[in-house]
């Protein structure tokens, strides 16, 4: 059975989010603190999060934060809830690592179609294994080994980070300021050209013919799209 952690300080909203997900067919977990929830998903491993961001004490776009960096849990898609609604926020949350960004007051309908939604883009992963798999790539998460068919590939640490979040979105398109803030974080140096590098050795190493390839695409003037090559 599919788990959805609801993260939710206002008590009556958790409750609601809480039954209509039951009656959706989904199991429940539920906590109205940051740092409490946490310690639920290294535990509990719930399959999806729903995250307020206005917490006490520990914040969502922390929490959030905080869940990309552990590499162990890193996988878990997660959909802010708040009741903020300028472009600018929503930014700052998809920058933190949310999969998507629901704003209150919102309706059921479009509250449970968001869900379904999120778990079908997560649905290439294994949870039980603790893989990302697109065609012929897969990514073991826990091992941080990734095979193209049978064949291993030696990948270094953030060459492994990049493929990870590429294929966790795959056929969308990620800016390069988006995959510098997520794979290499917000007090990182560099510039956006460090992205091009690495993924200039990803091509090197997966794709067939590097100088056309197959998986990892360029969008021009934006950044990459990750595809499963037929």
């Amino acid at each position: 059975m599919t788990t959805i952690l609801v993260v939710e300080d206002e008590e009556v909203v958790r409750e609601t989010l809480a039954y209509n997900l039951q009656q959706e067919g989904y199991a429940v977990l539920t906590t109205g603190d940051g740092s409490e929830s946490l310690k639920v998903v290294r535990e509990q491993r719930p399959d999806l999060i729903v995250l307020d961001i206005m917490l006490p004490g520990m914040d969502g776009l922390s929490v959030c934060r905080a869940l990309r960096r552990d590499k162990e849990i890193a996988y878990i898609p997660i959909i802010m809830l708040t009741a903020r609604g300028t472009q600018g926020d929503k930014m700052v949350g998809l920058d933190s690592g949310a999969d998507d960004y629901i704003t209150k007051p919102f309706g059921l309908g479009e509250f449970l179609a968001r869900i379904r939604a999120v778990l079908r883009r997560a649905d290439g992963q294994s949870t039980s294994s603790r893989e990302v798999r697109t065609g012929d790539i897969t990514a073991d998460l826990m091992s941080r080994r990734v095979h193209r068919g049978n064949q291993e590939v030696q990948l270094s640490q953030k060459e492994f980070d990049l493929l990870v979040e590429l294929m966790r979105n795959q056929g969308a398109v990620l800016s390069r300021d988006l995959i510098l803030t997520r794979v290499w974080g917000y007090d990182f140096c560099g510039d956006s050209r460090t992205v091009d590098v690495h993924v200039r050795w990803l091509r090197e190493k997966l794709e067939d013919d590097p100088s056309n390839p197959q998986h990892i695409i360029t969008v021009r003037g934006v950044g990459y799209r990750f595809e499963a090559a037929e």
